[in-house]
């Protein structure tokens, strides 16, 4: 009788552990998610920009261009 009883107290810690374990497999996906999230983010930021285009140094100014002409030489 002493064996049986022992058999179910070792069958009830195993189903206890087995609850354990699968408790913590379910924590442990969910910070593999958040860690692979995280990583996603860091690889965006660690990407360098495109650079901006850059303007001009100088005065521009906006006129039409001057027709010029030549004398034909005959």
């Amino acid at each position: 009788v002493r064996a049986f009883v022992r058999l179910r107290e070792m069958v009830a810690a195993n189903a206890q552990l087995a609850v354990k374990l699968a408790e913590l497999e379910r924590r442990l996906d969910s910070h593999d998610e958040a860690i692979v999230d995280l990583f996603a983010a860091l690889k965006r930021l660690l990407e360098p920009a495109e650079p901006k285009k850059k303007r001009e140094i100088g005065f521009h100014v906006r006129e039409r261009a001057a027709r010029y002409s030549t004398k034909k030489r005959f």
